[in-house]
């Protein structure tokens, strides 16, 4: 019994217990076997969207997107924009105490377990660099003045 109002006590003090809290600060105020999809804050500032974000937000209508309330909302505004074309609920998570390097998320409110969360940043294809000959004599030319 005593213990119970000790928990009672506590919880009247501090409020009730979360689970996961480190996970929580870290994925904007979920855990992570909710998330469907995530970016992290570098990749949202890039220019332009991630198709995989938008499909996901596509294939998954009931879910909610967060969205790190300490990034500028020109630069979530993007995604802000295809939530409601889908009709996608979305909510800024903003938490001073704690620096978080996850950009957007999108979860349920219930887990779902996907192994895979994060897009990988697509690696540019570099094409190999063809030399014409206009360019080796404008160097050669350069070479023997």
């Amino acid at each position: 019994m005593s213990g119970n109002i000790d928990d009672y006590i506590q919880q009247g003090i501090y409020g009730t217990l979360q689970t996961k809290p480190d996970e929580r600060r870290k994925f904007l105020g979920t855990i992570r076997e909710r998330i469907v999809i995530a970016l992290t804050k570098e990749q949202v500032r890039e220019k332009g969207i991630y198709q995989e974000v938008e499909d996901a937000i596509k294939e998954n209508r009931e879910a909610r997107l967060y969205l790190n309330g300490n990034i500028h909302y020109g630069v979530l505004s993007k995604y802000t924009k295809i939530a409601s074309r889908y009709n996608v609920n979305y909510t800024f998570v903003t938490n001073k105490n704690h620096n978080t390097e996850i950009g957007l998320l999108l979860a349920y409110d219930h887990a779902i377990n996907k192994e895979d969360i994060y897009v990988k940043k697509p690696t540019p294809t570099e094409k190999p660099k063809q030399t014409n000959k206009k360019d080796l004599f404008s160097v050669f030319s350069k070479l023997f003045r």
